[in-house]
C-alpha cells in the first residue's frame, strides 16, 4: 500500500485552474480500484491519496499522470507501507510483512 503525499508548487490559483481535472483523474483510479482514499491536507497545500498497487514503480508511474503534475503545481512524496491491520471493511486490503 502506498501513501501519497502531495505538496502544492504553485499558487492556488494554478492549482484551483487543474482541479477538475484532477478529480476527474482520481475518479478514473477510485473506479480501477488503485486509490482507495483521498482529500486536501489542512492547511491547503497539498492532498494525500491512499493508494494499492503492485510496485512502487507502477505508483510513481502513476502519479506522473496526474494532472496536477503535468501542469507543474504539486510534487510527490509516495511511502511504501505494509498494511498488516486494517478497519474490517478494509480487510481486502491487509497484507502480510515479507519474510525475514
Amino acid at each position: 500500500m502506498f501513501v501519497m503525499e502531495l505538496t502544492y508548487t504553485a499558487p492556488l490559483e494554478r492549482v484551483d485552474a487543474l482541479l477538475e481535472a484532477h478529480v476527474a483523474w482520481l475518479e478514473a483510479r477510485y473506479e480501477e480500484g488503485t486509490v482507495i482514499a483521498s482529500g486536501r491536507k489542512q492547511p491547503r497545500d497539498g492532498g494525500v491519496i491512499i493508494a494499492v498497487g503492485d510496485d512502487r514503480a507502477g505508483i510513481e508511474r502513476l502519479a506522473a499522470t496526474d494532472p496536477f503534475v503535468t501542469g507543474g503545481v504539486c510534487a510527490y512524496r509516495i511511502t511504501e507501507f505494509v498494511a498488516t491491520k486494517t478497519a474490517p471493511e478494509l480487510a481486502r486490503y491487509r497484507q502480510r510483512p515479507p519474510a525475514g
